[in-house]
């Protein structure tokens, strides 16, 4: 059940893109047809959810951890240079014309034009005394504010579109005055939609995520406007809580509720997840959500045989940590179930004890290698080094083309690879929203300066959520910092690492091979693609 809902809007999608003008009109799908009840009016509304699922998991995904200190992805031999745009991330030298920047915008401006055609179709289509018309148009709505609310996040100033059909190129608009159109948007849609949650609304966008969205709205509010909302962030985080419907994954089942098995019925997931995005890799393409590892048989192990292994030990993908993030945040509470997320050092089978072996030749293990012997065999065993080094071209940010190279750095599995999918795409879902954002949320704007209420205070919030994250003695007191590191740890792969960084003031501090301290890389510059298209858009400050 728990992918039922992709599919449909997969099917949806491929219906509305198949129109063919020469055929007779029995076999074409028109109002008088189809929608015509509740259950394809729902269905007609799949094509805005395929649009949001889009880049979410790779090309979004890397424009939010690349720019960070979460992650980096060099060069192997040239492998993953693509054009430099990993680099310019890591090194936040973009420019207008890298592919992450360009795609992204892309997508986001997709996902607006795709639900304004579906607005127009549907508010035209649906009879006024349909009761759920108010309700799906809301939903819609709710799409196209989330595709709003990243670009803000990432662009700034952005243009306003609302209505199908109007092709007229559209200026930029300041970016708090979209927020205050994205806020008043998101609260006109609450009256109607769904207070449901399960398996019926999974993956689609109700109530309550509804409230999650503002709550992050208004977290972030001095950042977008100038003008701090903590008491609105409280309010919107009251609503998710103060509902019931959602709770904490208990310890046990927080590594379980990324899993390719996560949805609606799945342990840890099915009350913690607020809004996730669904995939499965039988209808979806371009899913990579394990992003850090591999796992096609690099090492020449059938794929029969990787099941049978607890981690995955292909280290030939490039994207790993930076030391100092995972030293900073994960290395010293030994406790911590969020450890887990991790590969580090030798990688032994699932029995912990035999260890992953490589056998190559010395020149195959280390392209530098001077000795007599460079064809003769070489076995080592599999051993994830910390650190990164660009010890083939720091110019071209190039490890090298050899075993080392493809041993550096620490991998996050938290999105667990799923073995049973026969290519690169996942089952895993992807959470946007979750219960333990809320709480760390609502801690956060009361240390803010915001009023505390139902007698919750940042501590309280923090260490409920630590309570079922480590077995470590709870916090006597807890600071910005502290909830900064609690974030970092609990979000860890989940898009929301760069929005946390410019919020605490600490995405202009160096790390890896990073410098630039430059503030007007808090945006991103709007892209080549989009300048193009539209004369009327105004660059962003220091591009």
């Amino acid at each position: 059940m728990q992918k039922s809902f992709l599919f449909i809007a997969v099917l949806a999608a491929g219906l509305a893109s198949c129109h063919k003008l020469d055929v007779p009109i029995t076999t074409q799908l028109t109002p008088s047809v189809y929608p015509t009840d509740s259950a394809q009016f729902i269905t007609a509304s799949g094509p805005a959810y395929v649009a949001l699922r889009g880049n979410y998991a790779v090309e979004f995904f890397f424009q939010q951890t690349l720019s960070t200190d979460e992650a980096i992805l060099p060069a192997r031999g040239g492998n993953w240079y693509d054009g430099a745009q990993n680099q310019q991330m890591h090194y936040h030298s973009w420019n207008k014309d890298n592919n992450y920047v360009n795609t992204n915008w892309t997508w986001l401006a997709t996902i607006i034009g795709v639900v304004n055609q579906e607005l127009s179709i549907l508010n035209a289509d649906e009879p006024s005394t349909y009761s759920a018309k108010q309700q799906n148009l809301a939903e819609l709505k709710m799409v196209r504010a989330l595709a709003y609310f990243y670009m803000i996040d990432n662009y700034g100033n952005v243009p306003i579109d609302t209505v199908y059909g109007d092709f007229n190129a559209h200026p930029t608009v300041a970016r708090a005055q979209v927020f205050s159109f994205l806020e008043n948007d998101i609260k006109g849609c609450l009256p109607y939609l769904s207070r449901a949650t399960g398996t019926a609304t999974y993956g689609r966008m109700n109530l309550y995520s509804a409230y999650a969205l503002l709550a992050k709205m208004y977290l972030n509010a001095q950042v977008y406007t100038g003008t701090a909302r903590w008491n609105d962030c409280i309010a919107a985080c009251d609503t998710v809580i103060n509902s019931g419907l959602y709770s904490l994954a208990p310890l046990s089942d927080y590594l379980v509720m990324f899993y390719p098995t996560n949805g609606p019925t799945s342990l840890g997931s099915e009350n913690e997840f607020i809004f996730a995005i669904p995939y499965d890799p039988n209808l979806t393409n371009n899913v990579f959500p394990f992003r850090a590892v591999n796992i096609h048989a690099r090492y020449d192990v059938p794929r029969s045989e990787q099941a049978k292994f607890s981690l995955p030990f292909d280290p030939s993908a490039p994207e790993s940590t930076i030391p100092s993030f995972y030293d900073s945040y994960f290395s010293w509470d030994k406790n911590d179930v969020r450890n887990g997320q991790w590969l580090t050092g030798l990688q032994y089978l699932k029995d912990g004890v035999t260890p992953v072996t490589v056998t190559t030749t010395n020149l195959g293990y280390n392209q530098f290698y001077t000795g007599g012997s460079p064809s003769a065999s070489y076995t080592y065993q599999v051993n994830l080094s910390e650190a990164v080094t660009l010890r083939q071209d720091s110019a071209l940010f190039d490890c090298g083309n050899d075993e080392i190279a493809w041993n550096m750095g620490y991998r996050d599995i938290k999105f667990y690879p799923d073995w049973t999918s026969t290519s690169r795409n996942q089952n895993n879902d992807e959470p946007v929203f979750r219960y333990a954002d809320i709480l760390l949320m609502k801690a956060e704007a009361i240390l803010q300066g915001g009023t505390a209420t139902n007698g919750q205070t940042a501590l309280s919030l923090c260490n409920a959520l630590r309570a079922q994250r480590t077995t470590s003695p709870a916090w006597t007191n807890v600071t910005l910092d502290s909830i900064y590191n609690e974030r970092t740890r609990e979000f860890t792969q989940e898009n929301w690492h760069r929005n946390d960084m410019i919020r605490f003031g600490k995405f202009e501090n160096a790390w890896g091979f990073k410098v630039d301290a430059d503030v007007n890389h808090r945006i991103f510059p709007i892209p080549t693609t989009a300048l193009t298209l539209n004369p009327n858009l105004t660059q962003n400050p220091g591009y």
